[in-house]
């Protein structure tokens, strides 16, 4: 399971929007009784390019009528930590503050199972009608939100449609350590076994 090299990156989401469009992704055909959770890995060098064209497959599908949800994880820690009031104050902590503390102190403020969850429950909540779920900025919460306590977490409240997770790194299977996602290319402590890479669905 690898991630596409820059050059193919625009083919890999024209190839993307084929799958995400078509109806048998979307009544989650072919994943027998799993979870419907589904890892895109890229190359953490391509981050600006993927934010670019993630941005326009949410765009182009919406056109086609596909009923969207982007969550970006920063950008909802964020929201958590401004609505407790905690913003400023984090703020002016951050260049003092010891760096296990700083950790810690984001990590009680956006804990995952009672804080991020239920902001994310609210938001597909709010939705009429959803049919894809997208999960961005995983890079930018680490280490304080780990990616597979959010995926163990999000099949609580995200698990009646496809979920895609936009990880920069790699989707690796290894004999004796399982699957596993190594973010950023390098750190392979996140085991995460339920999703499915989404580079190998056949239509």
């Amino acid at each position: 399971m690898t991630s596409p090299t820059p050059t193919s990156l625009a083919e890999s989401f024209d190839n993307l929007k084929t799958v995400l469009s078509s109806p048998q992704f979307l009544a989650q055909e072919g994943i027998g009784n799993e979870v419907p959770f589904f890892i895109y890995a890229y190359e953490p060098s391509n981050q600006n390019q993927v934010v670019e064209e993630t941005g326009n497959l949410v765009s182009t599908l919406q056109k086609q009528g596909i009923s969207i949800l982007e969550i970006n994880l920063y950008d909802a820690a964020v929201e958590i930590i401004k609505q407790r009031g905690k913003w400023d104050r984090l703020l002016s902590l951050e260049s003092s503050m010891d760096k296990k503390k700083f950790k810690t102190q984001l990590q009680n403020l956006t804990d995952v199972e009672t804080k991020l969850i239920p902001a994310i429950a609210k938001q597909i909540e709010s939705r009429d009608e959803l049919q894809l779920l997208f999960v961005t900025g995983v890079g930018l919460v680490y280490p304080f939100i780990r990616t597979h306590n959010l995926l163990n977490n999000l099949q609580k409240v995200a698990k009646d449609y496809p979920t895609l997770l936009f990880f920069p790194g790699r989707y690796t299977y290894t004999e004796g350590r399982g699957q596993s996602l190594d973010l950023f290319g390098e750190l392979n402590e996140d085991k995460y076994y339920r999703a499915f890479n989404i580079q190998n669905y056949k239509l």
